[in-house]
Parts: C-alpha cells; sequence; structure tokens
C-alpha cells in the first residue's frame, strides 16, 4: 500500500480574502473595542446590541469578553422570554419521535417557541433604560428587541457535536437533557439546526458584524461586508473544507498512520473533508482566521456554488458528499441498506436518499466487499435471521445471503438505495455519496457494542421494507462493480466513467494523466479527489483564480461558477501518471 509522507495532507486549509484586513479582529479585547467605537460613533445616548446565537454557542463567555468594553448597563437574556423546556418537548416530541437515531425534518420557525408576553416583558425592561448599551443576546434575541447594531455568534456542527460528547453543552431547552450523544445529535439535526439556519438565512444578510465563536475564548469578528466577500471569493475558486476524523468501533490504522493524526484510545473510523452541512472553511484575512460553517456558503452563495440546474432541484442544498472509511486493519462495517426515495419522504420528511459508492483508495491483501444478495435467498429466511441475530446468542451468517467481492485499489462499487452491502476489513474507502448521510439502517452489527458500551442502533424493520431483493449475484457483478468504461483519450491522458449507476443522480469520472487535463463546466458543482499521485496544481485557463495545490487523498470543490479549470502533475509528481475522481450532478 502507498504509505504518504506524514503531514503531507492539509488538515487545516484556508481560502485568503485579501483586501479584507481591516474588516477582521481576533480576541475579546480587539472585538470589544471595534463594537464600542462602532457604538460611539453612532453618537445616540442608547444603543441596542442584539447578539443573535447559534445553538450551543457559549453566552456567558460573550457576556464577560464584551463587558468590558462595551460596560452594558443592562444585559437581556432573550430566551427567558421562550417557552417553557417542557413545553418546547411537548411542541417537538412528534418530530423526534422515540427512536435513537430517526426523526422527522421539523418545519418550525424560532417564533413559535417564544412567549408574546414574556417578549413583552423583555421589551418594556429594555425600554425603560433611557441611556447607555443595552445587551441583547441569545438563540431567538433578535425576536426581542429591534438592533441598532446586530451580531451574529455562529458555530460549526462538528463543534456542536465535540460540546455534547464533552458534555459542555446540551440540547436546546429541552426538561429531560439527553446524555446519550445519538440521541443529542438526533435532536440538533432534526429540530434545532433546522430552526436555527432558517433563521440564520433570514438575519445575516442585516447584520454588522460576524462573530466566529469555534475556539473557547479565542473569538474573531468580521463586518458583514467583509463577511460576504470572503464567501463570494469562495465561491470563485477551487477550495477545500476543514477535515475532521473520528474514531469508531469498527476504525482501522490507516487514517492514523498517513495522515499524522494524534492517537486515540480507539481507531479512527472515518474521516470528513467534503461534507458542507457539517464541515467548516478557513478564511483568512490578514493575520485572522475565520472558521465558519461551510453550510453558508451553501446558504448564501448557492447559485454561484452549486449551479442553477442543481439549486433549482436541490435548493440550498450540497447534494455530494466526500468522506473516508477506514477499516485497514480494523473490522468490517456493519452491514447495512439505505431508503428508498419514497420511504425517506415519507418516515423522516426527507427529500431524497443515501444513494452511494465505495471508492477503494488502498486496499490490503484479502479486503473485500459485501455487495447484493446471493441467488435464491429466501426473504423470510434473510429477515428471520437477521431478527434472532438482533435478540442474541446467533450470529447472523452474512454469507450465506450477501455476495462477497474482493476489493483492490482503485475498485470502485456502486451501491443505489436499497442495495444490501457493507465494507469488509482492510480498506480505505473513498465514500461518494449523496448527502442524506445519517439515514443508514443497520442490519447486522457483527455482535459487537458501540464505544459508549451500548449496542450499536440495529433497524431491521425499516431494513426489511426497502431491501431490493431482486438485486441478486448477477445483477449486482454487472451493475455494480467496477463498471468502467473509457470516455475520451488522448496522449497522456485517459478518461472513464466509473458510475454512479443510472439509479443514482450522482455522475463520476476518473482521469489518468501525465499532462494537463482541462476540465470544462456543465453547471453542476464538481467534488473532486487526488486518487493517485502526490500532488497536483489546479489552474485557471484565463487567470481567473490563483493556482490552487492539492495532495494525495484530499478532496476538493471547484463551484459550477468555474467555467473550466485545467489539472497538472506537480511537484513530486511531475512527468508521472496521476488520477483524479469527479463527481457531479446529472443532467
Amino acid at each position: 500500500m502507498k504509505e504518504l509522507t506524514r503531514m503531507a495532507y492539509d488538515k487545516s486549509p484556508e481560502t485568503a480574502i485579501p483586501g479584507w484586513e481591516n474588516e477582521a479582529w481576533s480576541g475579546y479585547e480587539a472585538i470589544g473595542a471595534r463594537l464600542r467605537g462602532a457604538v460611539e460613533g453612532r453618537g445616540q445616548d442608547k444603543t441596542v446590541v442584539v447578539v443573535e446565537c447559534y445553538p450551543g454557542v457559549r453566552q456567558d463567555e460573550i457576556i464577560a469578553g464584551l463587558s468590558g468594553a462595551l460596560r452594558p448597563v443592562a444585559v437581556i437574556q432573550a430566551e427567558e422570554a421562550a417557552l417553557s423546556a417542557a413545553e418546547v418537548d411537548r411542541k417537538a416530541e412528534r418530530f423526534l419521535t422515540e427512536d435513537r437515531v430517526f426523526g422527522y425534518m421539523a418545519p418550525f420557525d424560532i417564533g413559535e417557541f417564544y412567549d408574546a408576553e414574556g417578549i413583552a416583558k423583555l421589551r418594556r425592561e429594555i425600554d425603560a433604560v433611557e441611556r447607555g448599551i443595552v445587551l441583547v443576546i441569545g438563540f431567538g434575541a433578535s425576536l426581542v428587541a429591534k438592533a441598532d447594531m446586530a451580531v451574529y455568534a455562529d458555530m460549526a456542527r462538528w463543534e456542536i457535536q465535540l460540546r455534547y460528547r464533552a458534555k459542555e453543552a446540551g440540547n436546546w431547552r429541552t426538561a429531560k437533557q439527553e446524555t446519550d450523544i445519538l440521541r443529542m445529535y438526533k435532536r440538533g439535526f432534526f429540530f434545532e439546526w433546522r430552526m436555527a439556519d432558517r433563521l440564520k438565512k433570514r438575519l445575516l444578510g442585516g447584520i454588522d458584524y460576524y462573530l466566529d465563536t469555534n475556539a473557547e475564548s479565542a473569538p474573531n469578528m468580521l463586518t458583514r461586508a467583509a463577511l460576504f466577500a470572503g464567501l463570494a471569493r469562495t465561491a470563485a475558486q477551487p477550495f477545500r473544507l476543514v477535515p475532521y476524523f473520528d474514531p469508531g468501533v469498527w476504525g482501522g490504522t490507516w487514517l492514523e498512520a498517513n495522515i499524522g493524526l494524534p492517537a486515540k484510545q480507539h481507531p479512527y473510523a472515518w474521516g470528513f473533508d467534503g461534507v458542507p452541512e457539517e464541515n467548516s472553511l478557513y478564511l483568512r484575512y490578514g493575520g485572522v482566521r475565520v472558521e465558519l460553517p461551510a453550510i453558508n456558503l451553501v446558504f448564501f452563495e448557492s447559485i454561484r456554488l452549486l449551479g442553477e440546474k442543481v439549486y433549482s432541484r436541490f435548493g440550498a442544498e450540497f447534494p455530494i458528499r466526500f468522506d473516508f472509511l477506514d477499516t485497514i486493519g480494523g473490522q468490517n462495517l456493519s452491514l447495512q441498506v439505505h431508503p428508498t426515495t419514497e420511504y425517506i419522504r415519507e418516515q423522516f420528511g426527507m427529500a431524497y436518499t443515501q444513494d452511494e459508492s465505495y471508492y477503494i483508495l488502498e486496499a490490503a491483501p484479502g479486503a473485500e466487499v459485501y455487495l447484493g444478495l446471493r441467488d435464491n435467498v429466501d426473504p423470510e429466511a434473510m429477515l428471520g435471521d437477521l431478527r434472532r441475530a438482533q435478540e442474541g446468542g446467533f450470529a447472523f451468517p452474512a454469507e450465506q445471503y450477501v455476495n462477497v467481492y474482493p476489493a483492490a485499489k482503485h475498485d470502485h462499487f456502486l451501491i443505489p438505495a436499497g442495495t444490501v452491502h457493507c465494507s469488509g476489513s482492510g480498506s480505505m474507502v473513498l465514500e461518494i455519496s449523496a448527502t442524506p448521510y445519517i439515514f443508514t439502517f443497520k442490519l447486522w452489527d457483527w455482535d459487537r457494542l458501540g464505544l459508549d458500551g451500548k449496542p450499536r442502533p440495529v433497524h431491521v424493520e425499516h431494513g426489511s421494507k426497502v431491501i431490493a431483493w431482486d438485486r441478486t449475484t448477477q445483477w449486482t457483478t454487472d451493475s455494480c462493480v467496477n463498471a468502467v468504461r473509457t470516455i475520451a483519450e488522448g496522449e497522456g491522458w485517459r478518461e472513464e466513467r466509473t458510475g454512479l449507476h443510472e439509479l443514482e443522480f450522482i455522475e463520476t469520472r476518473r482521469h489518468w494523466f501525465s499532462v494537463p487535463v482541462r476540465h470544462a463546466g456543465n453547471g453542476s458543482v464538481h467534488m473532486l479527489n487526488l486518487i493517485e499521485g502526490e500532488e497536483a496544481t489546479v489552474e485557471s485557463p484565463d487567470g481567473a483564480f490563483e493556482p490552487f495545490v492539492v495532495r494525495y487523498a484530499e478532496t476538493f470543490i471547484v463551484p459550477a461558477s468555474v467555467d473550466a479549470y485545467v489539472i497538472r502533475p506537480s511537484g513530486p509528481s511531475e512527468g508521472r501518471t496521476i488520477a483524479t475522481i469527479k463527481a457531479y450532478v446529472r443532467a
């Protein structure tokens, strides 16, 4: 297997935003001084500063950090006017269900969780102040007061999850605060974050300042103009998301050994570097590096990023996901299946499902992929064995029911929804899929516990309703295993179609090249990974963006606004044959 030079993979990619250095500040002292100066510049006797917060933001830290400079005469915590925790639970209950993992996408607006009389009471307190600064803060603060100066305090979803795990933060306004991380995440995913994102999309265009609160006691702040200039620049050139890596019960050794990750008690299972809903962006404004949720780019540069056709189909959602699954030196993933589009829409309120594929980036000898059903499988017998295994004391005989294929570097296995599958041990998988990624119905988990010591959730009943029983050996082999064909070739290059399956909306193209290769825009965002070779450089044929360097295994995004780009081998790969895989939404 390929051994990387440690740290060649960039774990902290940035996008430089030149020309806005004077509209970025770091640390509470500088931020407070800027806000104080802006207040004084208004020349008013009284100023209401509203800090709207994403759920999970450390509000007490912000109050303490800004109070020295702002010296507010009153601090109004907006959530005192919110409904009681019990009332919030009651309204949200039917969308959250009793399941540990799955809920239903909730349609709420934050205003539905605030009490009119409570808001009126806080407004009377604000109105009673005649001189000085009134600081209003909270998730929903913008409902309570009309801002003379508006600040939006934001954070990434991965940071929220880390705070859940560290017990630094819980879910928003619940009387039954969970300690089960899966249930906490579920409440965030189906309820809190959807509501918060709706509010963010309404507010951000009218704020005065954007506050990055990801790092404890180390905030960064931008003016609204600097924020949107950064988003616009990012949507006009290739860029990378900030990756993160997470241990898992089946995790392997490849990520830690080759990417230079710190050792953990449990091995790394996942690597996420192509999931805008959860990854961050680093934007560099001179000496200030701001971290913001990558989903903000999707929300506010939708058409330039996604392309008008993709936006008209999916809205402000990024429909493609690249991530890593590391089982080299690890264990099999759970045997699983993904819901059909009809099922995910009816049961969970999602618009499309998680079609996917496994691209084998690296493989140990003996690596395997489980995919599709064997011939003449009796559905009742298989489901009966799965239920018996779930009850305990019986090991599900997976090989009796499911095809097992050898897996080698650069194999590509296509997995349309409804197809039973899992990666076996020994593979470093680049998973290319549609984005609704928590919708995995585990059928069998090889008799093991999760890292929390609890059985991992298994959803045989959900799975039984979506398994495509006709996807047997011949169909799977012909349709889903290395369905590769050459599209075009020339001296020093070859373009291949590797999938995805015709039932899936994502197209993937692999390019082998030792010379510069031109890629044409086609109305869709492109997501790529350097799957062979140490380094490549992405360039604009007309100088529309600066040359962009990528290294082995790095995922990068080329927005739909880029009409054309060229990728060439560079650095230690110059003159050698390298390869990329590219995914985009089919027309």
